[in-house]
């Protein structure tokens, strides 16, 4: 029996069984079931491609590390998002560090050269920028997008400022014409922390061209997911490599899968490197260039990023239509109480949440809890302000950003996965419903 048909009769009997795992649960469109399932926030939309991808390359491929099925993947997302090169890694986390790594050493950027950022979000797209013995500079947030203030944003520059760093609110960018603007008048760079946000265009074009560099996350709960995984990405082939050495040990040689076996290697001169002063000469293997890490993918993640990579087009439309009809669903029973930021006219954002902006911090407890408790997911907005945590507290003080305070108070998300189905929909919608009707008997209630 091949792969493809051993994977094929796995799941048909997990799903007769009631047994699939919820990612595949999600992929088969399984009807959901309003008396017992769960509203997922996120989740891999796989099904057997995926498996028979990874299972294919596990079983029969050439190289079970970061082999020619990464290297295919990287290819094929640098064409896909119009960008000249790409490196995976083994996580988004690891695809900022490893980029602003490589922005570093490309630029010549100095100790403790500023880099300007939102300090509401994900830790790790502050952590890098301390890592690599840069300083993060905050700015405040703008409530109508929950990105960072642009005008707080030019304030912040100084003689010192080599990068801002944008990562946009649920794939919603900011107003980049306005942040081009300013990057260009007063020369410094941008850089696009993108994993929220695959697919997401202003004007027409990719986010990643209005930045330097940008990464990626291919983590379950992202736009397309390889188990967990990430991608640095660039027009710079030069920065490419030296994100590629720093995620490599810090090497010099980018062989990969069957050029490993060649006695001169990719580069056509594996063994003509020679140490400073010394004759002997060194494998290009074992030739160190940078203090790296090891962030190395296995290759079947590149096989099921292939795979996923040719159902993104219509994970972006589904993602798109069921923010704007579950936006759509609390505004009709929550009015005022609750607003969702939108995208602005020359953005199309690949959603990756559906951000909710409560009146108050008692209404977003009390929804929170009713969604919890009728199976429908919702996360915070990440960290809230980072500066508030015990390992960020050192970077500055929180109550200078008091919109960024406001966030773990006022706002969530819960999901537009684009398996949704209508049923979903109705669901979610009768839920909101009830807590509305609910607040309404309440003395003092309504919206």
């Amino acid at each position: 029996m091949s792969v493809t048909n051993m994977i094929t009769d796995l799941v048909d009997r997990l799903a007769g069984q009631g047994q699939l795992p919820p990612y595949l649960y999600l992929a088969n469109q399984r009807r959901f079931d309003p008396e017992q399932d769960w509203v997922y926030y996120g989740g891999p939309t796989w099904d057997e491609a995926e498996l028979n991808a990874a299972l294919t390359t596990l079983l029969t491929g050439k190289w079970l590390v970061s082999g020619e099925e990464v290297a295919r993947f990287e290819q094929a997302f640098s064409k896909r998002c119009g960008l000249a090169a790409s490196l995976m890694v083994n996580s988004g986390s690891s695809a900022n560090l490893v980029m602003l790594a490589a922005l570093k050493a490309r630029y010549g950027w100095g100790e403790q050269d500023e880099i300007i950022v939102s300090p509401v979000g994900f830790p790790t797209t502050i952590a890098p920028i301390v890592q690599n013995g840069l300083r993060p500079i905050f700015t405040d947030i703008d409530f109508n997008d929950l990105n960072f203030s642009l005008a707080q944003v030019e304030q912040a520059i100084t003689n010192r400022t080599r990068a801002i760093l944008i990562s946009p609110v649920l794939g919603n960018p900011p107003d980049m014409d306005r942040l081009q603007e300013i990057a260009t008048r007063r020369d410094v760079m941008l850089v696009l922390d993108g994993c929220d946000s695959l697919g997401s265009r202003w004007r027409d074009r990719e986010l990643a061209h209005y930045a330097v560099a940008s990464s990626c996350s291919f983590y379950p709960a992202h736009h397309i997911c390889t188990g967990e995984g990430g991608m640095v990405s660039a027009n710079d082939r030069e920065l490419v490599r030296l994100a590629r050495s720093f995620a490599w040990w810090g090497r010099d040689c980018f062989c990969v899968g069957t050029a490993n076996l060649s006695a001169k290697g990719a580069c056509g001169r594996r063994f003509e490197c020679r140490l400073a002063g010394r004759d002997t000469p060194i494998d290009h293997k074992y030739y160190f260039t940078n203090r790296g890490y090891n962030l190395k993918p296995l290759d079947l993640q590149g096989a099921i990023g292939l795979a996923q990579l040719a159902k993104l087009d219509r994970i972006h439309a589904a993602r798109r239509r069921n923010k704007q009809r579950i936006a759509a669903i609390f505004a009709k029973h929550l009015g005022a109480l609750v607003s969702s930021p939108d995208e602005r006219p020359q953005a199309e954002t690949s959603w990756f949440g559906v951000p909710l902006i409560c009146h108050d911090q008692n209404l977003k407890r009390q929804l929170v809890a009713h969604l919890e408790g009728n199976r429908i997911q919702t996360r915070n907005y990440f960290a809230g302000n980072i500066l508030l945590h015990p390992g960020y507290q050192d970077l500055g003080d929180p109550d200078r950003f008091p919109l960024a305070n406001q966030v773990l108070d006022r706002v969530f998300f819960v999901g537009c996965h684009p398996a949704y189905q209508e049923e979903t929909l109705a669901y979610i919608d009768r839920v909101v419903g009830d807590f509305a009707a609910a607040r309404n008997h309440e003395p003092g209630g309504g919206a």
